[in-house]
């Protein structure tokens, strides 16, 4: 088998999940062929930690090196992991240069940026992935295999309740997500998970959209309607930080440091900014009723504020109703705590048969992330696919129609209108 080459762009907190995996355990299937960033130092991080791992170090090129990159090092596949608002920079780009192209989530942040990768995936024919780990946690992959086999009958309704606690959910209000420009807010950049699970456990996609959020408990104003007087504008070198449970001090954290504090010299980015300054644009409490195709409809809220974090997805069917509860264990991104992100630490499914006794369905959690799904997930990408009779593997469709919920109910909280999905792109 001759590996498959892949450049990976953006080596922030996400990258390592990629690049790591293609070292340890893809070595026969995949190879490594190089790294870009506008941050050098980030991507001597990287570099360090492939040496650490027993591989050579990569060539590095930066952002506005991307083309020769690809004429220098010949990759076939592009890993896009940079911020979201700049993913279909280099999606469309990439797929211009004749590469195919894996990317994180969310594909894009808006829909006029994603109508031109769709527009690009049309004319080069070229292959788009999106990484949606949450399909293949045993738990989510487990509720798309009961509903297959009609174990409530038609999915009428669902009520999906997702909680992000004080540790998790206060970090995107430190970083680049804080800005709506950048991320799409909250209903885009976490929530794709959420709406393309409902589209995947459905087999359906989203049709009219309405949406209500706020920025309610995180930013300076809602922090002085509490009565806190004193403020900071970020946490590192700061007095005030010192007794702030929100603050995150990257020099208590290795990675974190050397990722991110270490290299603020080269751009400026401030990774431990304060969840209670100004400057906040996502909001932090939203709610969202979406129909889809199959005739479901769902009321979904989010809140980034909890005192714990995982979620709970309630299916009404025409035969009885089936419950998901899943408690996550707390992490931050790139804090030295990668291996707990998405770690499941109680996972419940209940079926309530309309006229018998309920009964608790057995999950079986494996190694590795996600309850063990990273590692199927990662198979799928780098390795030799098994036969997958839940269809989890995600296409660039799967990437749009998970955001259009998500960019949809940003337009509602906006306008106060109901918002239909249809009008937002073509395909």
């Amino acid at each position: 088998m001759t590996p498959t080459r892949y450049a990976l762009v953006g080596t922030g907190g996400r990258a390592s999940f990629f690049y790591t995996a293609i070292i340890q355990s893809f070595q026969e299937s995949a190879q490594l062929v190089a790294f870009c960033d506008t941050n050098q130092t980030r991507m001597n991080v990287a570099n360090d930690r492939l040496q650490e791992l027993g591989v050579a170090r990569l060539p590095t090129f930066k952002a506005h090196e991307f083309d020769r990159m690809i004429e220098v090092t010949r990759p076939e596949t592009i890993i896009v992991t940079t911020i979201d608002r700049t993913h279909h920079q280099y999606i469309i780009r990439a797929m211009e240069l004749g590469c195919n192209v894996l990317t994180e989530k969310p594909m894009t942040v808006d829909e006029v940026k994603c109508q031109m990768i769709l527009d690009a995936v049309k004319a080069t024919n070229r292959q788009l992935r999106v990484a949606f780990n949450y399909r293949y946690a045993p738990h989510n992959s487990k509720v798309r295999e009961l509903l297959m086999k009609n174990a409530i009958g038609k999915v009428t309704s669902i009520h999906f309740e997702w909680l992000l606690n004080t540790q998790h959910g206060a970090d995107y209000f430190r970083r680049w997500h804080r800005d709506k420009r950048n991320s799409g807010g909250l209903l885009v950049h976490k929530s794709t998970h959420h709406f393309d699970l409902v589209n995947f456990w459905l087999d359906s996609h989203p049709v009219t959209v309405f949406a209500q959020g706020d920025l309610k408990f995180y930013g300076k104003e809602n922090a002085e309607l509490r009565g806190v007087t004193e403020f900071y504008s970020r946490a590192h070198g700061s007095s005030a930080a010192a007794s702030d449970p929100f603050a995150l001090h990257m020099e208590e954290h290795p990675q974190l440091k050397t990722m991110y504090l270490d290299a603020e010299h080269e751009d400026g980015y401030y990774r431990d900014q304060s969840v209670f300054g100004d400057g906040i644009s996502i909001e932090d409490t939203m709610g969202v009723l979406v129909s889809y195709q199959s005739g479901a409809i769902l009321t979904y809220s989010l809140v980034a504020y909890c005192p714990w974090e995982g979620f709970r997805v309630h299916f009404n069917g025409t035969q009885g109703r089936l419950e998901l509860d899943v408690l996550e264990q707390s992490y931050v991104n790139s804090g030295g705590e990668q291996a707990q992100e998405g770690a499941v630490a109680h996972t419940k499914v209940t079926v309530h048969p309309m006229f018998a006794p309920p009964f608790e369905v057995p999950i079986t959690e494996g190694e590795g992330g996600h309850g063990g799904g990273d590692p199927v997930l990662l198979n799928d990408l780098f390795g030799e696919p098994a036969p997958d009779a839940l269809r989890r593997a995600a296409s660039h469709v799967d990437g749009a129609m998970s955001i259009l919920t998500g960019i949809a109910a940003n337009k509602a909280i906006r306008t106060g209108q109901v918002v239909q999905v249809r009008d937002l792109v073509s395909f």
